[in-house]
């Protein structure tokens, strides 16, 4: 939990090495405080009660966990009492079975999750906690958390200040940084309950890379689902989980060559209009044709056209809607960064809106600008195909 402080740091390695031998298959009640147990021979379930000397227990199923019993309570303005989740990966040492983290992000194609909640009475809140740090860590404290709320009951709010919006995996979300002293903290807070979903929780770590200091070159060491309670919780529950991280099998194409950027509504190429070079070009749709004002190259963040050596660009560093995409001298702003997402939609994380088709246009000579991203999944005008290259 991000909360972790340093000094339960031996008491969870102590307690989990010797818990973490409990049946696998088998429905269990958990109280210890570092107690945990394996299910599926895949995931670790932990009670992980590290912020409270108050008793919490916890029943496993074989896909999940119920909260039966949390006797402690503490302000909804400072840290939770535990976080008791189903763990993919290693935490303070205890690796779940068979796992392929910590491993590079960027040798990591995608990471399909699922999950079902039930939610009760309490202050609490429902959330997957996704840990990155620079070494492939299996112990100790990670340098940038993700989280993922799917649900807040309370006066409680994640770790720092909103930033802005932003839409990942089709769904609208308020995105949070800070640091709670010991790890940076980036939260993403969805608008209302979530009470099951499958998604690709590596759509989430690619828009902490467009906008921290986390690269591809940083370590998934583990990602876990569960609930972290103020008071109360008695009955909350993970009904079911899956994780799977996917390694390789979509590697990144290789370095130096470029491609085009195609719309799916209208099966045309981002273009440079009038075969442009100068700050400011803007970009339109066109009939593809491969030349070099279709072509784009992916450069961490950014897309470059290898002619100019120019990039795609937010006029302005506009976050409104309707703020045209142009041609600009490369400058490392917010303007020119760029997330890919799994769902085909391409949004610009600063303003947190998608790339998109003016009105939905597909003709020759459509303008391309920045716009909210489709709440109810996507719209053909704001999902795009990279032909284009990394490097």
């Amino acid at each position: 939990m991000r909360r972790l402080a340093q000094a339960l740091t031996v008491l969870a390695v102590l307690a989990t090495a010797t818990l973490v031998a409990a049946a696998p298959a088998q429905a269990v009640t958990i109280c210890e405080q570092y107690g945990s147990t394996t299910v599926q021979n895949t995931y670790i379930v932990q009670n992980n009660r590290w912020g409270s000397a108050a008793q919490q227990c916890i029943d496993t199923t074989n896909s999940g966990f119920r909260i039966t019993s949390q006797q402690g309570s503490t302000s909804p303005s400072g840290p939770p009492l535990s976080y008791p989740s189903m763990v993919l990966g290693c935490h303070y040492l205890n690796c779940s079975p068979g796992t392929n983290l910590p491993k590079k992000v960027g040798q990591i194609s995608s990471v399909p999750s699922s999950i079902s909640y039930s939610y009760a009475g309490g202050t609490y809140n429902a959330a997957y906690d996704i840990w990155l740090d620079p070494a492939p860590k299996t112990d100790g404290v990670n340098r940038m958390e993700i989280m993922i709320w799917f649900h807040r009951q309370g006066p409680i709010q994640p770790i720092g200040s909103p930033v802005g919006n932003t839409s990942v995996g089709g769904r609208s979300w308020q995105v949070w940084q800070g640091n709670n002293g010991g790890n940076d903290v980036v939260s993403y807070l969805a608008p209302g309950a979530i009470g099951s979903w499958s998604f690709d929780v590596k759509d989430f770590i690619n828009d902490v890379v467009a906008r921290t200091q986390v690269t591809n070159d940083w370590y998934l060491t583990s990602l876990q689902a569960g609930f972290e309670p103020w008071s109360g919780g008695v009955g909350l529950s993970v009904d079911s989980f899956s994780a799977t991280v996917t390694v390789g099998t979509n590697p990144p194409p290789p370095p130096g060559t470029s491609g085009t950027i195609v719309g799916q509504g209208s099966g045309r190429c981002l273009d440079l209009l009038d075969l442009g070079t100068a700050d400011g070009t803007p970009i339109q749709l066109w009939d593809c044709t491969a030349n070099w004002n279709q072509l784009w190259t992916r450069t961490g963040n950014t897309f470059v056209n290898p002619q100019t050596s120019k990039c795609l660009d937010v006029a302005g560093g506009s976050t409104a809607n309707g703020a045209q995409v142009q041609l600009y001298t490369c400058n490392g702003t917010g303007a020119q960064n760029w997330q890919v997402n799994g769902d085909g939609t391409i949004t610009n994380p600063q303003s947190g809106k998608c790339l998109d088709a003016m009105e939905r246009g597909t003709a020759n000579g459509t303008r391309i600008q920045i716009w909210d991203c489709y709440g109810g999944g996507t719209q053909a005008n704001q999902v795009w195909t990279v032909n284009g290259r990394t490097r």
